[in-house]
């Protein structure tokens, strides 16, 4: 197998679109050797724990719904091209992520990492559910094979907080600035929501180099 080493945040649109577009090519190449873990990154590191209304932080970051709007187009455009529905307007709230990652950190050792990401971003940008409210979490974590009531007690207590931070900086300090960044065999980084094609050219290429 060869690691894949995906860095992203669970409220990044282009994490979202980039992992649809690989796992289209995964499944042009069901014989693939990637073997997927998925790291923290924090696009909004110092968001308030409990979050912030999304008007608020739209105007913030854009200058408001205008600047939003324009800015937030070619990811639209983007995700419809790969199949998805992002429904802007059914966000509420913009989350502080690191309980979500907590929660992915949690699913990795569990082996339901897949699933719990997958699940986090159709919550959050197809169903417009707060992903860093712990009942939310928990659900998703229930819904992935995980013990909610497990996962809820984990949530309300600091496990693996300062963790996620520390790999949150480490990430930082090897240089990544955005996301989503996918590393393969440890050293090579593809950054940003690749096309389908490129990544089955990575997987051929590593099959003949194996074969070679």
């Amino acid at each position: 197998m060869v690691k894949l080493d995906i860095i992203s945040d669970p409220i990044c649109p282009w994490c979202y679109i980039g992992k649809t577009l690989l796992d289209a090519a995964l499944l042009e190449r069901p014989d693939h050797p990637f073997e997927i873990r998925w790291h923290p990154f924090q696009l909004n590191p110092d968001m308030p724990e409990g979050g912030m209304d999304r008007r608020a932080y739209l105007e913030g970051k854009f200058g408001g719904k205008a600047g939003a709007v324009q800015a937030y187009a070619p990811v639209v455009e983007r995700a419809e091209a790969a199949g998805l529905k992002i429904d802007f307007e059914a966000m509420k709230r913009t989350p502080n992520t690191l309980d979500a990652h907590r929660l992915i950190h949690w699913a990795g050792i569990e082996h339901h990492q897949e699933a719990v990401v997958m699940a986090l971003f159709r919550a959050y940008f197809e169903e417009g559910r707060d992903i860093g409210a712990h009942e939310v979490l928990a659900d998703i974590a229930d819904t992935a094979g995980m013990d909610a009531a497990v996962v809820l007690k984990l949530l309300e207590s600091d496990a693996d907080r300062a963790e996620i931070i520390a790999r949150d900086t480490q990430v930082r300090e090897m240089g990544v600035s955005s996301v989503p960044t996918f590393i393969v065999a440890g050293q090579h980084a593809v950054p940003g929501s690749q096309d389908t094609a490129l990544w089955v050219r990575v997987i051929d290429d590593i099959a003949t180099q194996e074969a070679q």
